[in-house]
């Protein structure tokens, strides 16, 4: 079973494997280039636990944890 985003630990990294969300959500995060075989950092986690920050081809994007929820990681290969 793979990992998905919204349960990443802060400061973890992991590849983006899928993304199963609506076509809104999914286009949104496809326009900002969270595309599979994307590498993504956990940076924090609000203190309420929602939203979440992530980083990837140096950007710094917030999600809310619904959205995260529906992106399926797998570990960075070497």
């Amino acid at each position: 079973m793979s990992q998905t985003l919204n349960h990443l630990p802060v400061g973890s990294s992991a590849q983006v494997e899928s993304t199963k969300l609506d076509s809104t959500a999914n286009q949104r995060l496809m326009t900002l280039g969270l595309l599979p075989g994307t590498d993504v950092t956990m940076v924090q986690h609000a203190p309420l636990g929602d939203p979440i920050a992530i980083e990837f081809d140096g950007r710094r994007v917030s999600l809310r944890k619904n959205e995260a929820a529906g992106v399926h990681l797998k570990p960075i290969s070497k």
